[in-house]
């Protein structure tokens, strides 16, 4: 870790009501230029639910990391195994006034790790194609938009992503994630 008051690790059942409430402010205030504040509504019901977030901890092939500053929540993430040798990042957020801090890089860089360890070749994401800031910050880590996609997520809600990849080389053997 890059400071002694910067902590990762998984996330814990007390973390969960913080996570939820980190989620919700987050999305609140940067997508409302993104997307309707009906889909925010419906894509938080659907994604950030302590009951569902608390039955996937612990699951097998799927994980939720948590970045702490000072013990407090300022970050989390969320990635599971999709097939052989691919780890999708499903969900990586930093606290809105947390951000420009290089604190979502350091979580990244930390599920890059996480991804080579678990034997990933291929680290993938979904991203909205209107989010520029998140785009952005994607491409400075070294992902490349593979495709396009529009996926009817329910309730008369689409997502119109690009799902951007980075190649991951693996780690030399005996080295353990850093």
């Amino acid at each position: 870790m890059n400071a002694p008051d910067l902590l990762i690790a998984p996330l814990a059942d007390a973390d969960v009501p913080a996570l939820v409430s980190l989620a919700r402010d987050t999305w609140r205030r940067h997508y409302p230029s993104i997307i309707t504040e009906a889909q925010i509504e419906y894509m938080l019901a659907q994604r950030y639910d302590e009951t569902a977030i608390r039955a996937q901890i612990g699951l097998p092939d799927t994980w939720w990391d948590v970045l702490k500053q000072d013990g407090t929540l300022a970050g989390f993430a969320q990635y599971e195994r999709s097939g052989a040798d691919a780890i999708k990042l499903d969900k990586i957020y930093v606290g809105y006034d947390q951000r420009g801090r290089g604190l979502g890089s350091l979580l990244l860089q930390h599920v890059e790790n996480e991804a080579r360890a678990k034997g990933a070749r291929r680290l993938y994401l979904q991203v909205n194609r209107n989010n520029a800031s998140a785009i952005g910050a994607y491409r400075k880590n070294g992902f490349e938009v593979a495709r396009e996609v529009v996926v009817d997520i329910g309730g008369g809600f689409v997502m119109d992503d690009y799902v951007m990849e980075k190649a991951l080389a693996p780690l030399p053997a005996g080295r353990a994630p850093a």
